[in-house]
């Protein structure tokens, strides 16, 4: 959490932004962010493949009441330690095109006094389909949050 306990954000209606201050190093954040078990047990799905550039990586959703949706996630950019890149399709509907545009969800981590400042964001919702954008974007801003929150406790 930042220093004032809480998690910053701020969204239009093509990007989502969450900025939070984790009290944990960055090495140690970044393993929470890129291997695929420890992924996992924060985010509430089952990855086992590796998150390396071009990489499809997919496996169940773990977190009750979504058990019948699969995570299924294109790795795009990995610099370690600094900034990791996937991009998906939002909204957790099953029966997505899967020639349908995906958005691009960005991880990028920073030295701060108080330990490691992650900044998350998700953009291209303004090309995804005008039926499922507004839904899949309010889903995944309230998302963002809790898995913001689900990483803190991991990490604590």
């Amino acid at each position: 959490m930042s220093p004032s306990g809480t998690t910053t954000s701020s969204s239009s209606t093509d990007r989502i932004v969450k900025t939070t201050v984790l009290r944990a190093p960055r090495v140690r954040v970044w393993s929470a962010l890129t291997d695929p078990v420890e992924f996992s047990r924060w985010f509430g799905c089952d990855l086992k493949d590796p998150f390396v550039p071009g990489a499809r990586v997919r496996g169940p959703v773990t977190h009750p009441g979504y058990q019948h949706l699969t995570m299924d996630i294109t790795i795009d950019q990995v610099q370690p330690e600094r900034l990791f890149s996937w991009q998906w399709h939002p909204g957790g509907d099953t029966h997505i095109d899967p020639s349908e545009p995906m958005t691009t969800v960005v991880f990028e981590l920073e030295d701060v006094p108080e330990g490691t400042r992650l900044t998350v964001t998700e953009t291209g919702f303004d090309r995804i389909p005008p039926a499922r954008r507004g839904k899949a974007f309010r889903e995944n801003e309230d998302g963002w949050t809790g898995q913001l929150e689900n990483l803190r406790k991991h990490l604590a």
